[in-house]
């Protein structure tokens, strides 16, 4: 079943049958609140929340309701627990849309705290998000990734680096003496990943809150406390994956792993990605797994050949040419916008948690909300 024939039986079901069924039980719907029963309606939380209902000691809280509330804020782009908890309090179809018919039924920002710890402990939205994908895109060939990172600050202070162990001096450079091995270079991080599985390149990165630093698009340094989004997206700015790790990590460490992610939730031509991720490593990752990839040249230090890309885009901008290359490689921004509307309309500048489990699981609830947004967008 091709994607369009897939979201298209998404789509009919929800606007033949849900729309007027919820509008007849509680009146007109607004734009946010059809958008949110779309969202809430094909995700599908239920499926993958189970509820402490029946145990001995006081039964908990509705977690479905809970976790509905949540995919709300996002939708609304609340700022805080608080703002949401406001809105539910005055705002009787957002209410029963997340599932509470009282206002006395809503429960407490405490247990909302904890229903959400749960929820970044058991990596919900993550799960909800893999389950989407690999239903919508599990058998569709996909053009481009494009793959890039993002800064995410947060409220908290970065952790303490240990201090690095005093090396050996080094050696002089030349022929080694008669008698003495030379020394050899230990594998760096991207060539280690070669031979990982996913769940051990994961657990080598580093995740803790630090400082992170990079150059803007206009060449001035910037730096932040907090963490770093790292996130695939498909043509269409669909999220097929995303990484957090420490906002000190380097771009083209997440490469890897994030594309053996990607790999395992559908199938793509070409991988595009800026100058950061070019290397070796990187490259050789990609045309294992059959794709093309399109990576953007790094002089790094080497003045002459930036001398050369200058000169050769004044040549080719002369002449009006683009190679097939420049012009799959214009499709990269389609992961920039991702991360502007994951920032401007999905909560991705308002962190208020602490901790890369709850960041994470507050930023997927974002992404879950931007990929429906998406994908509908498709049919309509």
């Amino acid at each position: 079943m091709s994607l369009f024939d897939n979201l298209s039986g998404y789509w009919f079901r929800i606007q033949d049958s849900l729309f007027p069924w919820m509008e007849e039980r509680i009146g007109e719907l607004t734009n946010k609140q059809l958008q949110l029963v779309t969202v809430l309606e094909i995700i599908r939380l239920e499926a993958f929340i189970q509820n402490c209902v029946g145990f001995p000691g006081r039964p908990l809280e509705d977690r479905i309701a809970i976790a509905r509330a949540f995919v709300a804020k996002m939708v609304y782009n609340l700022p805080t627990t608080r703002a949401l908890l406001d809105r539910l309090e005055c705002d009787i179809k957002l209410r029963r849309i997340c599932g509470w018919e009282k206002k006395s039924q809503v429960p407490s920002e405490s247990t909302f705290s904890r229903a959400f710890a749960e929820f970044a402990e058991g990596e919900l939205p993550q799960k909800v998000h893999a389950a989407l994908i690999k239903e919508t895109y599990g058998d569709q060939l996909v053009g481009h990734i494009s793959r890039d990172s993002t800064k995410i600050e947060a409220r908290e202070k970065p952790v303490k680096k240990a201090e690095p162990v005093k090396e050996e001096p080094k050696r002089k450079q030349g022929r080694p003496k008669k008698g003495e091995e030379p020394k050899k270079k230990d594998p760096t991080r991207l060539e280690q990943q070669l031979s990982m599985t996913l769940e051990e390149m994961l657990n080598d990165i580093p995740t803790d809150c630090d400082v992170g630093a990079k150059k803007d698009s206009k060449g001035f340094k910037e730096s932040w406390i907090g963490y770093k989004l790292h996130i695939d997206a498909a043509d269409g700015q669909i999220p097929i994956s995303c990484i957090l790790t420490s906002a000190s990590l380097h771009d083209s460490q997440a490469a890897i792993p994030l594309a053996t992610m990607t790999d395992l939730r559908t199938t793509n031509c070409y991988d595009l990605m800026d100058s950061a991720y070019d290397a070796a490593p990187i490259k050789e990752h990609s045309r294992s797994l059959g794709h093309v990839p399109i990576i953007g040249i790094n002089p790094r230090r080497n003045t002459k050949l930036k001398e050369e890309i200058k000169a050769e885009a004044k040549r080719r901008s002369l002449l009006n040419f683009s190679t097939p290359e420049d012009v799959r490689y214009r499709e990269r921004n389609t992961v920039e916008r991702v991360n502007g509307r994951l920032k401007d309309e999905f909560g991705g500048l308002m962190i208020r948690v602490r901790g890369n489990a709850k960041v994470m699981c507050h930023l997927m609830f974002g992404i879950l909300a931007l990929t429906v947004d998406q994908l509908t967008r498709f049919v309509t």
